[in-house]
């Protein structure tokens, strides 16, 4: 299972063993850098959710914008998130995308901010296919998966309901496809999304895990 916590000082599937688990279907070649993709996102949202002082919580994120733009244009800082994307040769300024999307919770986001958050956010799918080599279109389970994790990690009851509303057609339309085996960790993440959002409990449960497993064998 791909397990960055003692690489990257924090766990992208914290909290979430099916996660692991799908991350763990992820080409392994290029495993290190896709956890360090969901690590960096990890850490965005702790930054953006997880910060009681919003001024604090900019600062530090536009830190990271600043970074992530830099990548390819200069020496990376001394960090190993950005180190391992750094060598992966990401696309930085694409991934500063996702910065601004979590900057958009800093205040309590309307509809319209919450859909350009997804998109945002959803970067993250989209380059780790392009990183893994998979030809399967990720925006809209980067969109989706976005929104639904989202309801997942707040604490707002409100701004929770509203990102589960939108991320659901999302999530469907994500789920319905068949992913190509290099893609296949992208699709079990939806799944695992589309289990959440239908309230499937508990978290880790036989049939749960069964369906990645299948998800694996036939990328539906």
């Amino acid at each position: 299972m791909v397990n960055d916590t003692d690489t990257f000082g924090i766990d992208p599937a914290a909290g979430h063993p099916e996660r692991a688990l799908a991350l763990s279907y992820a080409p392994m070649a290029v495993r290190p850098a896709i956890g360090a993709l969901f690590a960096l996102d990890a850490t965005l949202a702790k930054l953006a959710i997880g910060t009681r002082d919003a001024m604090v919580a900019q600062l530090r994120l536009t830190w990271w914008h600043e970074a992530l733009s830099a990548l390819g244009q200069s020496k990376p800082p001394a960090q190993p998130i950005l180190r391992t994307l750094a060598a992966a040769r990401v696309d930085g300024a694409a991934l500063a995308r996702m910065e601004i999307g979590w900057e958009r919770l800093l205040q309590t986001p309307d509809e319209e901010a919450l859909i350009a958050f997804g998109e945002e956010r959803g970067t993250l799918f989209i380059e780790a296919a392009r990183l893994a080599g998979a030809a399967d279109n990720a925006t809209a389970a980067g969109v989706g998966w976005a929104l639904a994790d989202l309801s997942r990690l707040t604490v707002d009851t409100d701004l929770s309901a509203r990102a589960a509303a939108l991320a659901g057609p999302l999530v469907q339309q994500a789920s319905a496809q068949r992913w190509s085996p290099a893609g296949r960790f992208i699709g079990a993440l939806v799944h695992v999304a589309a289990a959440d959002l239908a309230g499937e409990r508990p978290v880790g449960a036989p049939g749960r895990v069964l369906r990645l497993a299948w998800h694996r064998l036939s990328g539906r």
